[in-house]
């Protein structure tokens, strides 16, 4: 009887030890909120070029990553040849990457290239960035994903952020089918954001929504309208995701900003 008990206070006292040993894997959630927004190069539906109002949205907001679409860089006087990502960084104090999907020589030789595309904002350092142009049809305009490392508190986030053609479902297809493409094989926590021009049922929705979940199917409220922002009638701007990142709110904040609405979710990041 002696010798059993000894036996059962050994086993009780090396139990806890031995559990104790065991590695921590679970590591606490880190919030994340996520904006995209065609921005419409500063231009919102009262006609008026207002960067500063698109500016105090994204500070209401409270977003950490935000992927910009129709950013114009030293673009021409529809823009006042401001250098828009350049501006929103240093107004928000974000850092920040551009694609210049279209870069053309300037008016005056000495004077900065003329750049439209597609911009990424984040409080936190994009620590690599890489812009890759899709698929073109003689008639289209050329496209680009742009693609963000970024380390959240610890974590790593791979943000991309594109703006698919607007006037041929054949050239949006192959867009989309690259998009997958060059996002696949990779296991970091991935966000896809843009302007997809085209509405949830499209094919081309459909092969981006194999890959990556539909966070405002997910979650959304409602129909979640982008567009035209005065009396918005269809869902053509996304927020999709991977595994990694759980979606726990999105909206669609109403503003006459740009002829689009932009779209605002909050995900956990683990």
């Amino acid at each position: 009887m002696r010798k059993l008990l000894t036996v059962l206070v050994g086993f009780l006292m090396v139990v806890p030890t031995v559990a104790a040993a065991q590695p921590d894997t679970g590591r606490p959630g880190r919030p994340l909120t996520v904006m995209t927004y065609n921005i419409h190069h500063g231009a919102g539906i009262d006609g008026v070029l207002d960067l500063e109002r698109i500016a105090a949205l994204i500070e209401t907001s409270g977003a950490d990553v935000i992927g910009l679409q129709e950013v114009d860089r030293h673009w021409d006087v529809r823009s006042n040849w401001v250098d828009q990502p350049a501006w929103f960084a240093k107004r928000l104090k974000m850092h920040y990457a551009y694609a210049a999907n279209l870069d053309l020589p300037p008016v005056k030789p000495g004077d900065p290239r003329r750049q439209y595309g597609t911009a990424i904002l984040s409080k936190y350092p994009i620590k690599d960035f890489a812009n890759t142009l899709l698929p073109l049809y003689p008639t289209g305009e050329q496209r680009g994903l742009a693609v963000a490392n970024i380390t959240v508190r610890g974590a790593k986030l791979r943000f991309t952020n594109t703006h698919l053609t607007s006037n041929n479902n054949a050239e949006r297809l192959e867009q989309a089918q690259k998009v997958v493409e060059l996002l696949s094989g990779s296991s970091t926590p991935t966000v896809l954001v843009g302007d997809l021009n085209a509405t949830p049922a499209a094919p081309e929705i459909k092969t981006l929504t194999a890959a990556y979940d539909d966070t405002w199917a997910e979650i959304g409220d409602g129909p979640g309208y982008t567009i035209e922002a005065g009396n918005p009638t269809k869902r053509i701007d996304f927020q999709l995701h991977g595994a990694g990142l759980r979606p726990v709110r999105a909206t669609v904040p109403v503003t006459p900003a740009s002829d689009h609405l932009p779209v605002v979710a909050t995900f956990v990041l683990s």
